[in-house]
């Protein structure tokens, strides 16, 4: 996690003279914790500059100034996960295989249920034979209905059916599991766009929020999935699963630096309580405690 990586980056510097030997070993960690080429010399330019401009006169310095960086990356408030005005919210799921999406969706929809929201659960994941009866189950543990057909069916055909049921059962909120898809295949991108229509069409509005799910451990692949759908998709917000199973967590800093969508959620654990708000100004106070 971020606090080994800078724990590691710490003890770099460590009654060292900031030379550009050090700088290339940070800038070697940095990389080897899953932060890109791109933004690992960002960050280090960000500390030759201030070396140069006579700011760090010691160790503790040097990670103020890293601090400061880190904070102007990935913000100071968190980005919190919108609602609409009025009317139906709906808030769509995206992401390859395996990061963890209907697991994301399930646990929002444990959480929404337990703050007196009244969610309803789209299982337009009709390809992988398992999915719907996950959403299933977090359905029963979130005591919310879950609108699904048969397998094969036409993911938008679930999502059109969703709407109509989440508005005559009173719900205030959809969530949309959508089956993972290759940002490289053209097809499976043109149907995340044909749901999105059809939410616009049936609601007014483009869902509230679309939400790109990241596994955390995968590193530099996660940001070229999150540039993909970030030129296929307007997405809203980024998730990040897994956090506890990594011990990088470069990527974080990566993504978000490189794209400019926020990242709004992380999972750290497997229980339905263990995807939590993303508190950068939080986490950049952590990673230097």
């Amino acid at each position: 996690m971020l606090k080994n990586l800078f724990k590691k980056v710490g003890s770099l510097i460590t009654g060292r003279r900031l030379d550009d030997a050090l700088l290339d070993e940070l800038e070697e960690q940095l990389i080897l914790s899953d932060v890109s080429i791109d933004t690992s010399q960002h960050l280090i330019d960000a500390l030759r500059e201030a070396a140069r401009r006579g700011e760090v006169r010691s160790d503790d310095a040097a990670l103020g100034v890293l601090k400061a960086e880190i904070v102007n990356l990935l913000g100071v408030e968190p980005t919190p996960l919108q609602y609409a005005p009025d009317g139906l919210t709906v808030w769509l799921f995206a992401g390859v295989n395996g990061v963890g999406k209907t697991t994301t969706v399930g646990k929002l929809a444990y959480r929404l249920a337990r703050e007196g929201r009244r969610p309803l659960l789209a299982a337009a994941d009709t390809f992988r034979a398992a999915a719907s009866e996950q959403l299933q189950e977090w359905g029963k543990r979130a005591d919310c209905p879950v609108i699904a057909q048969q397998s094969g069916a036409d993911p938008a055909a679930v999502v059109f059916d969703a709407l109509a049921a989440a508005k005559s059962r009173d719900r205030d909120i959809v969530l949309i599991d959508t089956a993972g898809r290759l940002h490289n295949k053209s097809n499976l991108m043109n149907e995340l766009a044909k749901i999105a229509r059809i939410i616009e069409r049936e609601t007014g509005r483009p869902p509230e929020e679309t939400l790109l799910v990241l596994d955390a451990s995968t590193g530099q692949n996660g940001l070229v999935q999150a540039q993909s759908f970030t030129g296929s998709a307007p997405l809203t917000g980024l998730v990040l699963t897994k956090w506890d199973g990594t011990a990088k967590g470069g990527i974080i800093l990566t993504v978000a630096r490189e794209t400019g969508v926020p990242v709004k959620l992380i999972g750290v654990g497997e229980k339905a309580e263990d995807l939590i708000e993303f508190h950068p100004q939080q986490f950049a106070e952590e990673m230097f405690a």
